[in-house]
């Protein structure tokens, strides 16, 4: 039987309320709202902030990056890591406490991308973005005087897992090998097309509705969608080891766990986490779900320690 996680199932009922309200007084999606809810609710609900020991901005051509080192003095490999936000929110300020966590639980460098968003930057600028600071990584850590070791991970959530996941199957770069992949509930099938959709599309936290105003967001110029969909890529030569997440209350669900299933007939090494109480999103309700998070950080950590020179 499917149950969501008690504390949880508290904290959402309060959420529905409040939405309920709102689509009672007919206020609509904006970009502003958008971009200050998630902002809103992440540092409502990340509260505890780690020490990182470096931490350091930077520019690669004109993308914003952040890197985070948790033993600068010991050359670690790293992980680029791209936030979720549905493509039109999120930033390096919003997702700062999550890659802090990342960076110590995973003993990991982050280097947090803030690629440019919709509808100001439509697809696939934010896929453009996001390989060329792959493709200037390591000359630019070199600039940075960062102690790293030149094996390269890369991850996200939700949108962020969209990205991840695109730029590793048009990936065919001999300057860019990706040795790992993380995808923590990805959106991987901008057709909406998955039963999960329907199934938790409404009362879970992340809407059905609203994920269809951020296609049309992100989508301008009546793009293929079903083109653009990481799900329905030719998986490459060559192509990383995966971690996919999934929560069983996520409208994403399927996309991550069709994704799972694809790579393994592909012959790809991928491993599949999945959590039956959890909604979309939970690493931003920390506070709410703290010991999931936790149990989750360590599981990517796992992860991406295991065999590293390979």
């Amino acid at each position: 039987m499917r149950k969501v996680d008690d504390s949880l199932a508290v904290w959402l009922q309060a959420f529905n309320d409040e939405l309920a309200a709102s689509m009672t007084a007919d206020v609509e999606f904006s970009i502003t709202s958008v971009r200050a809810g998630l902002e809103a609710i992440t540092q409502t609900f990340i509260t505890d902030i780690p020490h990182i020991e470096m931490i350091a901005n930077d520019i690669i051509e004109h993308v914003p990056i952040r890197v985070y080192h948790p033993q600068p003095q010991t050359a670690l490999p790293v992980l680029v890591y791209l936030h979720g936000g549905g493509h039109v929110a999120g930033s390096l300020e919003i997702y700062d406490p999550i890659c802090r966590k990342l960076a110590l639980a995973c003993q990991y460098i982050i280097v947090a991308i803030d690629y440019r968003l919709a509808p100001e930057y439509p697809y696939p600028t934010a896929i453009n973005d996001v390989h060329l600071c792959l493709q200037h990584l390591f000359s630019q850590l070199n600039n940075m005087a960062v102690n790293y070791i030149p094996y390269l991970a890369i991850g996200g959530d939700s949108a962020g897992g969209a990205l991840a996941a695109t730029v590793c199957a048009i990936t065919q770069d001999d300057k860019v090998q990706i040795n790992k992949q993380v995808l923590i509930y990805p959106s991987l099938d901008y057709t909406l097309s998955s039963p999960s959709i329907a199934i938790n599309g409404k009362g879970y936290f992340l809407q059905q509705n609203k994920m269809q105003w951020y296609f049309d967001q992100y989508f301008q110029n009546n793009q293929d969608r079903y083109a653009a969909s990481p799900l329905w890529l030719p998986i490459r030569i060559g192509f990383p080891s995966t971690l996919v997440i999934t929560t069983e209350f996520c409208p994403l669900r399927d996309d991550g766990i069709n994704y799972y299933y694809k790579l393994r007939q592909q012959g790809i090494s991928v491993q599949h986490y999945h959590i039956p109480d959890m909604v979309h999103a939970f690493l931003n309700l920390e506070n709410v779900v703290p010991q999931h998070c936790r149990r989750l950080y360590t599981a990517i950590g796992e992860f991406l320690r295991t065999d590293e020179t390979e």
